[in-house]
């Protein structure tokens, strides 16, 4: 089973700030004038100190000129912020050879701008940055000044200890700036995830006014239908029942009284459920959340029973509230085995005195190794590049789907794994498991159980 792992993040969310760079250029430019300052006159160590306040006014002047001409909440293109990390790297190198090189114990903020790169920058951009940042640690092993240090005295370092601080400077260089892209491409996945759930609930909110605007409609509409209504019966019954008229009458009466009837239903509160319809137990549950699969070239298996070699004497068939997240998260899963099936389908649903199973299993080709560990994560799918072009285009495709039906499963008390069946059997299984005290009855705040409904009812 192929995986894709692409994502959907937007461009603007790899830009980075302007006031964020500048800020950190500030913080740099007042760490080097310190340094240079306290070395100079506290220290009393002479070196070319202009030279190095020449290199450090360049960078107060390019952050005057960024801040005239740019206001400061722009967002910098991916090309334009690299030349400025780019900018840093130089400048930092420059102060370098003039202070030391390789020897200055400030070496490693050479590696700040690569870092900067990896939490906001693509990999490409990250990659020229840091193989520029590497030629410049060359540069300073082999050229530089020397060491600025006490006056009478000489310092230097071992050149198999300058060798050990390049490969240590190379080291956190590629770690770090590994590490820091992860994370933030990770962050950035559950932002935008997390927006895709924001973007349901904001779906259901527009829905909930939709119902408000029914009920006034339908306020507004049962005085003048009610007149129509009585008006009509009136003129039926001072007319005879064989006149033309009369029969156009009693059309009119019947329409208006349907009418009504749909104005009723407009304004029936959606709470008031039948409660023999809100109580189910798990075996209907299984039935109800399978049934829309049923029509297809898959077939499916249904299996419920008490779980074998238990005592089940008192284990009798557990009950639930019916709740729209768990219908929703469970039929994502069977949808999933459907969709990779190759011609059947089983659900075992089984019990004890305190545990409750629900097992999804399919003959299709299972789950490839590097998915088990990533899938449920947002923009993980097993849907292949073909099955995508097929979305609707509302998110479909991209991972959310499973990522949204584990989240609501698992706040409805349930825990999830994932494994596959080997020969001479093959395929995926999907086991979702409850303690029978979360179970049943579901403890669900009411909010919860709103947002389960939102996620069911467009997702």
């Amino acid at each position: 089973m192929a995986i894709d792992t692409q994502h959907p993040i937007q461009k603007n969310s790899r830009q980075l700030k302007l006031q964020s760079l500048m800020r950190l250029r500030w913080l740099a430019i007042t760490g080097q004038l310190l340094t240079v300052l306290i070395v100079t006159w506290l220290l009393d160590i002479r070196f070319n100190w202009i030279v190095c306040l020449a290199l450090i006014s360049v960078s107060v002047m390019l952050n005057v000129v960024l801040r005239l001409y740019f206001p400061a909440r722009t967002r910098l293109s991916p090309e334009f912020a690299m030349w400025l990390l780019i900018y840093d790297v130089v400048s930092i190198g420059a102060l370098l050879y003039m202070t030391g090189g390789i020897q200055n114990p400030f070496i490693f903020l050479i590696i700040a701008p690569s870092i900067i790169s990896a939490t906001t920058l693509s990999l490409r951009n990250t990659a020229i940055i840091s193989v520029l940042t590497v030629f410049t640690v060359v540069l300073l092993f082999a050229f530089h000044e020397p060491l600025p240090w006490f006056t009478g005295e000489k310092f230097g370092t071992p050149l198999p200890y300058q060798t050990a601080v390049f490969a240590s400077i190379l080291a956190s260089l590629l770690y770090i700036a590994a590490a820091a892209n992860i994370l933030s491409v990770e962050a950035r996945q559950m932002s935008a995830a997390l927006a895709a759930a924001d973007n349901v609930l904001a779906r259901e909110q527009q829905l909930s006014a939709l119902d408000g605007l029914a009920a006034a409609a339908a306020h507004e509409l049962g005085t003048p239908l009610g007149t129509i209504y009585v008006t009509t019966r009136e003129l039926m019954r001072a007319l005879p029942e064989d006149e033309e008229v009369a029969q156009d009458l009693k059309l009119i009466n019947s329409q208006a009284e349907r009418c009504r009837e749909i104005l009723t239903k407009l304004t029936r509160s959606p709470g008031k459920t039948d409660q023999l319809l809100k109580k189910l137990t798990l075996s209907e549950l299984v039935e109800e959340v399978a049934e829309p699969y049923r029509h297809g070239e898959t077939s499916i298996r249904i299996l419920t029973e008490p779980l074998r070699g238990e005592d089940v004497e008192n284990a009798s068939e557990p009950e639930c509230d019916r709740c729209p997240g768990v219908s929703y998260g469970l039929g994502n899963l069977i949808e999933n085995a459907v969709d990779f099936a190759e011609g059947v389908v089983t659900i075992s649903a089984s019990w004890t005195e305190e545990d409750i199973s629900i097992v999804i299993s399919d003959d299709g080709p299972g789950f490839s190794n590097e998915i088990l560990d990533n899938l449920g994560e947002p923009f993980v799918t097993t849907r292949s590049a073909n099955r995508q072009d097929m979305a609707t285009g509302d998110g479909s495709g991209l991972g959310l789907g499973f990522f949204i039906a584990k989240t609501l499963l698992e706040r409805a008390g349930a825990s999830l794994t994932l494994a596959n069946r080997y020969q001479p059997e093959h395929g995926a299984v999907i086991r979702v498991t409850w303690k029978r005290s979360k179970f049943e009855p579901m403890d669900i705040p009411p909010h919860v159980s709103e947002q389960y409904q939102a996620a069911s009812t467009t997702a």
